[in-house]
């Protein structure tokens, strides 16, 4: 590691810090690592921490302005939480060119080299596909597949994984003769191995940092990029309840319920007079079933935890079982800790309803959260109501009430 190159990485990273002191903070944020492993730059994942990796001899090879350019399309990367989502979508070639496309967009043109992809290009390229402007990168993908999907050469040379230089780029030539340049992130190795809880666990530290910079920034007065703005009132927000639950559980919820006793002084002590009287209070206890099998997505998951939280601000007590072939977890639902997933097999909805109907004394009725993709159960009774994903399809074939969660 020569000196020269630590020493303007520290500059760059200030001048950073002096024009956009987000992604400076960012910047610090990160253990820099120098190394012949990777061709250019790059972010990687050790343990839940992200390294930013950086080849010495194309440090070199870049002007002042694409140092930080460069440093800021890696932060980037991290902040819109690419090496987390990158194994939900198929074709890791065309999604390397998306994710560019998006996060290019949020950097000065003069910031980056000629040769990467931007959305001008593509649209200058492909007019047809009437690109808008920070669009995100499922967008992005979705077009450039559907090109792909219609005989375009360009993209089929891109799926097929054209050799790369030994610099690990593609360079693709467009229809009208330009020609962009792709880098192989190759996070395919960060996150191989990776659990859904683990992965879960990465990117509730991402969203640490991200208020933690946001906090730093607001308190010194600075502005938080109008990107970052977005998906911070994404991470923060409540999203409302889909579904009418506390009329719910006041007309079907059953009366099984666990009673409790509260001291309160404005209430008189029959027996002894000197002493708070007793306040009795009754509480629903709901059993809460959430399909982890694999045909349940992310999204999913997260919309039905959002449905959960709403679920105990009607002072009921939610016991969780999560499923897929069978119960692998069952305890109490805490929105305040973090949701670990267990299962992602087959679906099978017998196990959480025999367990229901066995336990029928404790329970005030069931909840079962899922796509609905499983047959009914064999066996149903007591008071059951089926939560269906916004994505899912109707199955009016299960036992009990069924709705769908819609907006």
């Amino acid at each position: 590691m020569k000196q020269q190159n630590v020493d303007s990485l520290a500059k760059a990273g200030k001048e950073l810090m002096l024009k956009e002191p987000f992604y400076g903070l960012f910047l610090m944020s990160l253990n820099k690592i120098w190394t012949n492993l990777i061709p250019t730059m790059g972010v990687s994942l050790k343990n839940i921490n992200y390294n930013l990796l950086i080849n010495e001899e194309f440090w070199e090879s870049l002007n002042g302005l694409q140092k930080i350019g460069l440093v800021k399309h890696e932060v980037l990367h991290i902040g819109f939480f690419h090496l987390t989502d990158y194994d939900d979508y198929q074709n890791k070639e065309i999604l390397n060119i998306a994710m560019d496309c998006e996060i290019n967009q949020y950097i000065d043109r003069n910031w980056l080299p000629e040769e990467g992809v931007f959305l001008d290009k593509l649209q200058a390229a492909y007019p047809q596909l009437q690109l808008e402007a920070k669009k995100g990168t499922r967008y992005y993908y979705d077009k450039l597949m559907s090109l792909a999907q219609n005989g375009d050469s360009a993209m089929q040379i891109v799926i097929a994984g054209m050799p790369k230089d030994g610099d690990g780029k593609m360079e693709v030539e467009l229809p009208n003769g330009q020609s962009i340049t792709i880098t192989d992130h190759d996070w395919e190795k960060a996150t191989e191995g990776l659990s859904d809880a683990t992965k879960k666990l990465i990117e509730n530290q991402t969203k640490h940092v991200l208020n933690q910079i946001a906090e730093q920034v607001t308190k010194s007065r600075g502005t938080i990029p109008g990107e970052f703005t977005d998906i911070l009132e994404h991470i923060n927000k409540i999203e409302p309840p889909k579904f009418d639950w506390k009329g719910y559980i006041r007309r079907f919820a059953g009366k099984s319920t666990k009673t409790y006793t509260k001291l309160c002084r404005r209430k008189l002590n029959k027996r002894f007079e000197e002493l708070p009287g007793l306040k009795v209070k009754k509480q629903k206890h709901i059993l809460a079933a959430i399909d982890t099998s694999g045909s349940v997505s992310n999204d999913e998951l997260r919309e039905f935890l959002g449905e959960l939280y709403h679920l105990t601000k009607t002072g009921a007590e939610v016991t969780i079982v999560q499923c897929d072939t069978a119960i692998s977890f069952i305890g109490k639902f805490d929105p305040k800790k973090d949701f670990v997933v267990h299962g992602r097999g087959g679906t099978d909805f017998n196990p959480p309803v025999d367990h229901y109907l066995q336990n029928q004394g404790k329970y005030s009725c069931l909840i079962y959260f899922t796509d609905g993709e499983a047959p009914a159960p064999d066996n149903a009774g007591g008071s059951i109501l089926w939560v269906l994903s916004e994505r899912s399809t109707m199955n009016n074939n299960l036992p009990g009430h069924v709705i769908k969660l819609e907006l």
